[in-house]
């Protein structure tokens, strides 16, 4: 059983993948965190669930996997503790937000007052071995992720979801239900950044949605 994840995803998340997979990522874990430094903390993989019930979400911003650096990884996208320096990433997210909305930028870049509003900062990989971006895309995460993404565009409840780079883009096939809406843009590094992110205005397109769809808009500042 999935004991690891949150109750009310694994209600919906075992039956769709099956209990064999989910022993696997089980084994997977013990490994990994056995033989190497892995990040985010064992404890934190499934944070972006704990955070955003099923039930809750409204939005999804779908990230790659999580930061490599001591740290820094939390267990929710593009999220670093609050105190940390903000990632390059993050620091244009924040450039964004200011010129869509006119609003001050955050503070920090603790993201779980976003998380706690129903935004789902889901990756597609959750963990990742120290300095070594990338490290462990392709072994377990992949199906799981996958289904979660399913799972939520199945909904009744209209859900943003917000794809930034082609490895988020690549997941669009998994969203149907024509009470969503997909929003793409290039991913907000500083390598793609200028290339269609700015000026993209993903917070006040997901907001205008949600209202019109008679839900809350999230409160991004």
């Amino acid at each position: 059983m999935a004991s690891f994840l949150p109750a009310d995803w694994e209600k919906v998340v075992q039956p769709a993948v099956g209990s064999l997979y989910l022993e696997r990522i089980n084994s997977f874990l013990d490994t990994a965190y056995g033989n190497e430094i892995v990040y985010p903390k064992r404890e934190n993989i499934f944070a972006a669930l704990t955070a955003t019930p099923l039930s809750e979400v409204k939005v999804v911003i779908l990230g790659q996997d999580p930061y490599p650096n001591p740290k820094q990884a939390q267990g929710m996208s593009f999220s670093v503790p609050a105190g940390m320096a903000l990632p390059k990433s993050l620091i244009n997210i924040y450039k964004e937000l200011v010129d869509d909305l006119g609003i001050a930028a955050p503070q920090d870049g603790d993201l779980h007052r976003w998380a706690n509003q129903g935004v789902l900062l889901l990756n597609t990989v959750l963990t990742v071995p120290a300095h070594q971006a990338g490290g462990h895309a392709g072994k377990i995460w992949e199906p799981l992720t996958d289904e979660i993404i399913h799972l939520v565009a199945q909904q009744k409840q209209p859900t943003v979801f917000i794809l930034w780079g082609k490895q988020a883009q690549k997941k669009q096939t998994l969203i149907t239900g024509v009470q969503n809406l997909i929003l793409q843009a290039p991913h907000p590094s500083p390598l793609s950044a200028y290339r269609g992110f700015f000026g993209s205005k993903p917070f006040s397109q997901t907001n205008q949605f949600l209202v019109a769809a008679g839900c809350n808009p999230i409160d991004w500042g």
